[in-house]
């Protein structure tokens, strides 16, 4: 195992162990709820692939996500350089309601934040005391702000003061293509998103575009030994129209997946692996993080507090450096009434 991921994977066992009593009710493996929180990513469409079973009829799921991204990019070319250095916090507001046994409409409402934060100086000590490549964030200004692309001398995109705001909502659909009467859990949906040019791209809180995705989600259960076992996935793929972030620069067209690995041991709680990974959102650049295909890894759990309450805790890391943020905390509280 890479010596990176050592350290989440003890975390999350960790929280999970410590603090929660096993009497609490069984603990749902799903998906977590993230993507890219890479600032001239995040600002697009890509969609949290779902579950591949659909929120029952005259049912509600709703989700509060918090993801806080710690950005830390420096690079530069014959033609182009690039910064992205700041703490940007993503909240969203997920709703899903089940309209028929095979039906599911839904409304995503991000809230983001863009500043230079406070974690810096807890980034900079993991990295020393875990012995990870500081990547020349040590030599660079403290909490700073900036978001700046610059080609053939043209500053391109800056951002350098903070700010917050609503980000693009996205409306949300659900199929249910298959689903077992025998074993529930074996299931496969076809999803769709249709992102909403509602956010101020001048401040990087949309992108200025609208994005529509179709993707297939499915999932199997095992039981091992012990506790209960789930493998999930998905693919799809998003079209976008032109929108006003290097406007030039952006494709229209992007492919993305997940896979995905739970384990519950007992009732309570779920650990959880999942990688995301998708193709790139830019052209025409020599710089992997515009360019370059990107693929993170979460890694953590979840926490069933009732049966209809859950709580998600991961934290991801980029797998290809450079083409999304250095560490994100990722949070979802889930209710289902």
């Amino acid at each position: 195992m890479p010596k990176r991921l050592r350290i989440p994977i003890a975390v999350a066992m960790g929280w999970g162990i410590l603090f929660f009593p096993p009497f609490l009710p069984a603990a749902e493996i799903t998906p977590f709820y993230t993507q890219n929180q890479s600032p001239v990513i995040q600002i697009f469409g890509l969609p949290a692939i779902g579950e591949p079973s659909l929120v029952p009829a005259r049912k509600t799921d709703l989700r509060f996500i918090l993801d806080l991204a710690n950005n830390f990019i420096e690079d530069k070319n014959q033609r182009e350089s690039i910064v992205l250095d700041g703490q940007s916090t993503r909240i969203s507001l997920d709703a899903r309601y089940g309209i028929s046994k095979n039906f599911e409409i839904g409304l995503a409402i991000p809230y983001l934040i863009e500043g230079g934060g406070f974690t810096d100086g807890f980034i900079d000590w993991y990295h020393d005391t875990f012995g990870f490549a500081a990547g020349g964030r040590d030599q660079a200004p403290k909490n700073r702000l900036l978001y700046q692309y610059q080609k053939d001398q043209r500053v391109l995109l800056k951002v350098d003061s903070s700010s917050q705001g609503i980000g693009d909502i996205q409306l949300l659909g659900g199929y249910q293509l298959y689903q077992s009467a025998i074993k529930p859990s074996r299931a496969v949906s076809l999803r769709t998103s249709l992102k909403l040019p509602t956010g101020d791209s001048q401040q990087l809180h949309g992108s200025g575009s609208t994005d529509l995705s179709l993707w297939i989600t499915a999932g199997e259960e095992f039981r091992p030994g012990i506790g209960h076992m789930t493998l999930f996935g998905a693919g799809g793929v998003m079209g976008m129209t032109e929108g006003d972030v290097l406007k030039d620069q952006q494709r229209n067209w992007v492919g993305f997946g997940v896979l995905g690995l739970g384990w519950s041991p007992t009732r309570w709680i779920a650990f959880k692996i999942q990688g995301n990974g998708h193709t790139s959102f830019y052209k025409d650049s020599g710089l992997e993080e515009l360019n370059g295909s990107s693929v993170q890894l979460t890694v953590g759990g979840t926490l069933s507090f009732s049966k209809n309450i859950n709580l998600d805790l991961g934290v991801t890391e980029d797998l290809l450096d450079r083409a999304s943020p250095d560490v994100v905390f990722h949070l979802a509280l889930r209710s289902r009434f």
